[in-house]
């Protein structure tokens, strides 16, 4: 396949962008922002089948003629991930990116004839229920609150009365807390993962003391990508939705102690009375994603559990010494 990827040089487009070509098939990256120079390094072996386009999602020209390079298959990523003071701030921009800018794109992807979308939504569009209810499953009603959730949950309800209208093959899928390879500071991205704060700590020689032990059914960007992909390459899905996660809790504590075992003179840590937190961890707990429709349709799993992402992710480290 031939698959676009808005928000390409994101660090979960890059994930899903790095599967797609392992797997053999040919990658376009959309986005504002070039990839950084260590992601060209390493998908240099894939340069004949990855093109990199330099656009604005909600350009409506550029958009309509990158999609008519002769698609097969979209991936909807690009996002404001907002946290409350760019809520107060600059509630326009979050709104025209994360959702005035998908109607275009799935104008321009039906024109065109993509035979599969896939739009990137968040396990934060449950919002409020996520506190209400003990696993949350596709079918739990979603209460969101602020503007990323919100938008977040409109994509989806947007992306489902097209694809019956239209008949279009589009499925929403929801994101658990993802981190892992390729995150790094931007403009777009508010609330970074504990573990990307802890990485950078470890990359900068400081001790990570945790503002809260961030408890969640945290999912590793890689096993995102095999899932966005099992998707995307599946003849016929039988859901318009799909949870993508572990569907088992762990906290941001334990997988920074993991982590810093493996880091010898690097400490990780709650913070204690007196001191500053150097890593935040942004967001309420909530209830795990349950993740019995992959399963039970396709055979799917997460591979990686705290420890394995961990192991992973500090070799990764090692390897390319973080990314800026």
């Amino acid at each position: 396949m031939h698959v676009l990827i808005f928000g390409g040089t994101g660090f979960v487009g890059l994930n899903i962008a790095e599967n797609l070509l392992a797997g053999g098939h040919r990658v376009t990256l959309f986005d504002r922002a070039p990839p950084p120079a260590a992601a060209v390094r390493a998908f240099a072996v894939h340069r004949e089948r990855l093109h990199v386009v330099q656009g604005d999602v909600t350009d409506h020209a550029a958009v309509t003629a990158v999609i008519g390079t002769q698609v097969d298959a979209v991936v909807l990523g690009a996002a404001i991930t907002a946290g409350p003071a760019r809520d107060a701030a600059d509630p326009g921009s979050i709104l025209q990116v994360n959702l005035a800018a998908q109607v275009p794109v799935l104008e321009a992807a039906r024109n065109a004839g993509v035979r599969r979308i896939i739009n990137l939504s968040s396990a934060a569009a449950y919002g409020a229920s996520g506190q209400r209810f003990a696993v949350l499953d596709e079918d739990t009603p979603c209460d969101p609150v602020a503007l990323y959730p919100i938008t977040k949950f409109a994509s989806e309800r947007v992306a489902a009365r097209l694809a019956d209208l239209w008949q279009m093959d589009i499925i929403s899928v929801r994101l658990s807390g993802v981190f892992g390879p390729w995150e790094r500071a931007g403009g777009v991205r508010d609330t970074p993962s504990p573990q990307a704060l802890i990485m950078a700590c470890c990359a900068q020689r400081r001790p990570a003391l945790l503002s809260d032990p961030g408890e969640k059914d945290w999912v590793y960007a890689p096993d995102v990508a095999a899932a966005v992909q099992l998707l995307l390459e599946a003849e016929r899905p039988r859901h318009g939705l799909y949870n993508i996660s572990t569907g088992i809790n762990y906290t941001a504590e334990a997988w920074g102690e993991t982590f810093a075992a493996l880091n010898p003179g690097f400490a990780c840590r709650l913070v204690e009375p007196g001191e500053t937190p150097t890593v935040t961890v942004y967001g309420p707990e909530r209830a795990p994603l349950s993740v019995q429709r992959l399963e039970q349709e396709f055979g799917w799993r997460a591979k990686f559990d705290c420890a394995a992402s961990a192991n992973d992710l500090s070799r990764w480290l090692g390897e390319y010494g973080g990314v800026e």
